[in-house]
C-alpha cells in the first residue's frame, strides 16, 4: 500500500502489556490524564508545565541526593546543625537517600503526585535549619563564603517548597479543596 502525499500513516498501539519497562516509565512521567488517588478521589490533570517542572525537581533531587553521598559529601557536613544529636556524616548520608527516594517518587508515584509533593515541600522545611546554620556558624560551603551570600541563598528554599508543590498539583488541590469548604 502506497502513502500518499499529505496522508497520514496509520501507526499501530502496542498493547500495554507489550510496552517495555522504561518506555512505560517514561509514559507515566509525561501522561497527562485524569488520575485516581488511593482513596478514590479524582486527581485534577498536570500542566505540560508541571510535570516538566516535576521531572526536573525530580533530578535535581537525585542528583543532590548523590552529591551527599559522594563528591560533595563534606560540603553538606558544613550544613549540618550542631544541635542535631546525631552524627553529621550519617545525616548527610540518610538526607542523600532521602532525596533520592524523593526525587524518584516524583517520576515514578504518578498517582500519588500530591501526597509526594507535600513529602518534598516537608522535606525542604526540615532541612532549612541547615542554611540557617551555615549562616549563623559562617560555615563556607558550596562557594557560599560571606554572609551576604549566605543570606542570600535563603530565600531560595522557600521557592523550593513552592516548586514542589505546584509542580506537583498540590497547591491547587489543596486550594480548590478550601474553597469548596467555604462554599
Amino acid at each position: 500500500m502506497t502513502q500518499k502525499k499529505g496522508e497520514v500513516k496509520n501507526r499501530e498501539r502496542k498493547p500495554i502489556s507489550d510496552i517495555n519497562l522504561s518506555e512505560r516509565i517514561i509514559y507515566k512521567m509525561v501522561a497527562d490524564e485524569q488520575v485516581i488517588s488511593p482513596m478514590g478521589q479524582e486527581v485534577s490533570k498536570s500542566t505540560k508545565a508541571q510535570t516538566v517542572a516535576r521531572i526536573l525537581l525530580a533530578i535535581f533531587l537525585i542528583l543532590a541526593g548523590t552529591s551527599h553521598l559522594t563528591f560533595q559529601r563534606k560540603e553538606f557536613l558544613a550544613q549540618v546543625p550542631d544541635w542535631v544529636p546525631m552524627q553529621p556524616d550519617l545525616i548527610v548520608v540518610l538526607s542523600g537517600v532521602v532525596e533520592i527516594v524523593l526525587g524518584a517518587s516524583l517520576v515514578i508515584l504518578t498517582q500519588q503526585r500530591i501526597a509526594v509533593g507535600w513529602v518534598v515541600a516537608l522535606f525542604f522545611v526540615a532541612v532549612f535549619p541547615g542554611n540557617i546554620a551555615q549562616l549563623i556558624g559562617d560555615k563556607d560551603a558550596f562557594g557560599l563564603n560571606s554572609d551576604l551570600l549566605r543570606w542570600i541563598r535563603l530565600p531560595f528554599q522557600p521557592l523550593l517548597i513552592a516548586w514542589a508543590l505546584w509542580s506537583t498539583g498540590a497547591w491547587r488541590k489543596w486550594r480548590s479543596e478550601k474553597s469548596n469548604r467555604n462554599i
